[in-house]
């Protein structure tokens, strides 16, 4: 989908662009990811090797990644990487740890549920529009998928992100207090936000087809 002439959004991760999605994800949440995925390197470079290409929408200028937003659906989401892998990656006496905080992050769908990852927009390209543009995506990509609803966290540290998705639907319906989350991961509370699935974004899913 053409937006203007230098700012295209599609679905799927482009080949060849692992790296710089995986730069704009490390930038957009390494506070969070570090103390799992350090050193910043080698994080970049475990979520580049992992990507599942069709669970993520992309923002391209000039044929480059500038923003990147994932989801989960049926299993899968854009950031993968199993128990194996990670072990593989930082061995057994690093890896048992990391495992141990990367299930902090793991969150499953519901039945009829997609379940949206953040997005991380370049810094060069913020207040375009971008995010909300992908968010439109995110739930066009739901209705196709039969889904009566999108799902998605937000943390009390990014308001800016809580005010985008409030724009767009998105409703508070639980905030988990996690204090002991705040020194480690620099966060003290998760707000989980719904927004069902309309008959627009159904149409919209299938006007993009």
């Amino acid at each position: 989908m053409t937006v203007d002439g230098s700012l295209m959004v599609q679905r799927g991760v482009p080949g060849g662009s692992e790296g710089r999605v995986a730069a704009l994800y490390w930038e957009a949440f390494g506070r969070k990811l570090a103390p799992a995925l350090d050193p910043p390197d080698k994080g970049r470079a475990f979520i580049a090797a992992h990507l599942q290409h069709d669970r993520g929408v992309v923002a391209l200028h000039g044929g480059q990644v500038v923003a990147v937003a994932g989801y989960r659906l049926d299993g899968r989401a854009l950031t993968g990487g199993g128990v194996k892998d990670v072990l593989s990656a930082y061995g057994p006496l690093r890896g048992l740890p990391r495992l141990a905080l990367l299930a902090l992050f793991e969150r499953t769908a519901a039945p009829g549920e997609l379940v949206m990852d953040g997005i991380a927009v370049d810094a060069a390209h913020r207040g375009r529009g971008i995010g909300s543009l992908l968010l439109r995506q995110i739930a066009a990509i739901a209705a196709e998928s039969g889904c009566r609803r999108v799902r998605l966290d937000v943390i009390d540290v990014n308001p800016r992100a809580r005010a985008l998705y409030e724009r767009h639907g998105f409703t508070a319906v639980h905030t988990e207090q996690t204090p002991y989350l705040r020194r480690l991961l620099g966060f003290g509370a998760v707000t989980t936000m719904h927004r069902p699935v309309t008959r627009a974004d159904l149409i919209a899913a299938r006007e993009g087809r």
